[in-house]
């Protein structure tokens, strides 16, 4: 799979500016919405989170908490070194390409790991055309979020030039292995699926040029 072309380029308290972060779920002036602070400790180790991972494609209709999209989003590009930046995974160079996108009933959200926030991306449900474009696997339709994993190689050629796209991808499976293990230990569910087709979904989330569709994540209350 090749890469679109170099078109260019938490703790949740870190944050970029004077008086630190709005409360939680009040609109930043950027129109971001702050999530909750993410927990730094939880009732299941990484051995038990790690022993009990499977793929779950039956989901229930109950949506996620603001809590749970917290913890998410923070295992997967959360910053949890304030002073350098750095993140919840590890990165070539620590030049952080990876974008993710939230996909729920209530529109497509893009996670700003800097004011652990959420900024509204796209209004509406495109869960069923989102299933549409991953080759119609209901796990992505049925679930309450989708995690979308895109990344911008350019920000990796920089420095890498040709081993951006290799880096790029190993990437992407570090943050969605973060993301799958922080659903267990939220008692939730997920699946990870790479059969899609990534310029279809692209475009439903209309997404920038630069974005490079990578990886779909399921993510859910289990049905059974």
């Amino acid at each position: 799979m090749k890469l679109p072309g170099y078109f260019g380029c938490c703790a949740a308290f870190a944050v970029v500016g004077v008086g630190g972060p709005p409360a939680p779920g009040r609109p930043a002036d950027d129109g971001s919405k702050p999530l909750p602070p993410p927990r730094l400790s939880g009732p299941m180790s990484l051995e038990e989170a790690v022993n009990s991972r499977r793929s779950v494609r039956e989901f229930a209709t109950r949506p996620l908490t603001a809590e749970q999209l917290s913890q998410l989003c923070w295992a997967g590009q959360g910053i949890t070194e304030p002073r350098t930046g750095l993140r919840a995974a590890p990165s070539a160079g620590a030049l952080y390409p990876i974008e993710l996108y939230l996909v729920t009933a209530e529109g497509v959200d893009q996670y700003v790991p800097h004011r652990h926030a959420l900024t509204r991306h796209k209004e509406g449900d495109v869960r069923s055309s989102l299933q549409a474009a991953c080759l119609d696997q209901e796990c992505v339709g049925q679930a309450s979020l989708a995690v979308v994993i895109a990344a911008v190689e350019s920000r990796t050629a920089r420095k890498y030039g040709q081993r951006a796209e290799r880096y790029c991808l190993i990437e992407a499976g570090h943050v969605a292995q973060n993301i799958l293990l922080q659903a267990v230990a939220l008692g939730l569910g997920g699946v990870p699926v790479g059969a899609c087709d990534d310029a279809k979904v692209a475009r439903v989330l209309d997404l920038p040029k630069d974005h490079a569709v990578l990886y779909v994540l399921a993510v859910g209350q289990p049905k059974k």
